[in-house]
């Protein structure tokens, strides 16, 4: 059942002076590198459209990062990060965050061993102006590594925007440096729309006005997925083989309109931007094997596409998960995955990844290695021998999937 991958066989040195603290002054200006037809080469991203085939599908992930960290004391003094994951009570994001007095996140807290119980105040760290809201946070109990924390405030403002006063930005740990300024605008794609990642999908950061300009006039058809990237695409495989690793879920939405493109696209290849985006377009084929064989598609788990062969064809499934949305009336599939994609993953959707390069140990990796094969570690030696900028706010790729 599950691929019996040492993660070991997975890694490489990364030299910290390749990690990119900041983005470059221009988003389009990153480096791509190319890999098609077992080759690699490389170009700036603002020739991206010169790359992609004519009349291909582009998906983009639209999710958009919030300010999830936020910074709390208690009244002996003591300093409490609580970083907020996603909605607890009220669980859908868009009611959590129109809450104007209340409410309660799955959140790590920082300094946690300092707070058992009570309340805790918003540090307003001399910003006197949003003392006036009152934030406070309580404990309401443990889950694992995780918390349920109530947060209440005053002046009736909806939780988006208190979040935006109040909190920072999430960079990277990798990064080790605070969030700045400049990280509210450049650690968000310019196509954000669904507030609710707590991670940036990177591969999207390079794409400027101009760079989708000239890809939407060479007739191709960009289209939106929302995946709510959590902060497990962080965290490095710590075990020696991958079955023991225990893969994050993530909730993501995706329109009946393309659900019908995907159906209908023929020989039309589909580019994926991002891993996020990835995940997510891949998830779509066990929902509707979930439709086909359950009547109705549940999250997709971890393994599932390791646990046996499936005999339904791509179309097949797209077209149940169809039929089960006109049935429902619904316009858009609205469910988690917590898919992981590894070596010996059959890919059914996505022909080219758009993707930066990512850490050692991690699963991100193993979803390269998925994708192009061995031919990974030729990808990621090119890279670091013809300085390219590493990790969130590094350089790109673009990577054709081999025939089989």
């Amino acid at each position: 059942m599950y691929p019996e991958i040492s993660i070991k066989d997975y890694t490489y040195i990364l030299p910290e002076e390749k990690i990119a603290k900041y983005p470059l002054p221009n988003r389009e200006d990153s480096k791509i590198l190319i890999f098609q037809d077992n080759k690699v080469l490389d170009s700036k991203f603002s020739n991206l459209d010169e790359l992609l085939p004519n009349e291909s599908l582009m998906v983009i992930n639209n999710t958009k990062v919030v300010p999830a960290r936020l910074f709390f004391r208690k009244e002996s003094g003591a300093h409490i990060e609580i970083f907020c994951l996603e909605p607890h009570i009220p669980y859908e994001y868009n009611v959590s965050f129109a809450s104007t007095e209340s409410c309660s996140w799955i959140c790590i807290i920082g300094n946690s061993k300092k707070w058992k119980d009570g309340y805790l105040y918003f540090d307003s760290n001399g910003h006197d102006s949003l003392d006036e809201y009152r934030l406070k946070a309580k404990l309401i109990s443990k889950i694992e590594d995780k918390s349920i924390v109530e947060f209440s405030w005053e002046g009736a403002i909806p939780f988006s925007e208190l979040m935006e006063r109040c909190g920072k930005v999430p960079i990277p740990p990798y990064l080790n440096r605070e969030a700045e300024e400049s990280d509210t605008e450049r650690y968000q794609t310019l196509y954000a729309q669904n507030r609710g990642s707590v991670a940036a999908p990177t591969a999207g950061l390079h794409f400027s006005e101009n760079v989708l300009k000239k890809i939407k006039e060479k007739g191709i058809d960009i289209n939106n997925v929302c995946l709510h990237v959590g902060a497990g695409t962080f965290l490095p495989v710590k075990s020696e083989y991958i079955r023991n690793h225990n893969m994050h879920y993530e909730p993501f939405s995706v329109s009946r309109d393309l659900i019908i493109k995907l159906i209908n696209r023929g020989d039309k290849k589909l580019i994926s931007v991002g891993t996020t985006s990835t995940r997510c377009l891949e998830s779509l084929y066990y929902l509707g094997i979930h439709c086909i064989e359950e009547g109705n598609p549940t999250p997709v788990t971890q393994w599932e596409p390791y646990e046996r062969d499936y005999k339904y064809t791509t179309a097949e499934a797209l077209t149940a998960l169809l039929e089960w949305m006109n049935k429902n009336g619904r316009d858009h599939i609205d469910t988690k995955t917590g898919i992981i994609i590894v070596p010996s993953f059959r890919f059914r959707i996505v022909d080219i990844l758009i993707t930066n390069f990512h850490q050692p140990n991690s699963t991100l990796l193993l979803l390269i290695a998925a994708f192009v094969g061995d031919y990974w570690k030729e990808i990621y030696q090119y890279a670091l021998n013809n300085d390219f900028r590493f990790l969130s706010y590094g350089d790109s790729s673009i990577l054709f999937r081999p025939s089989a």
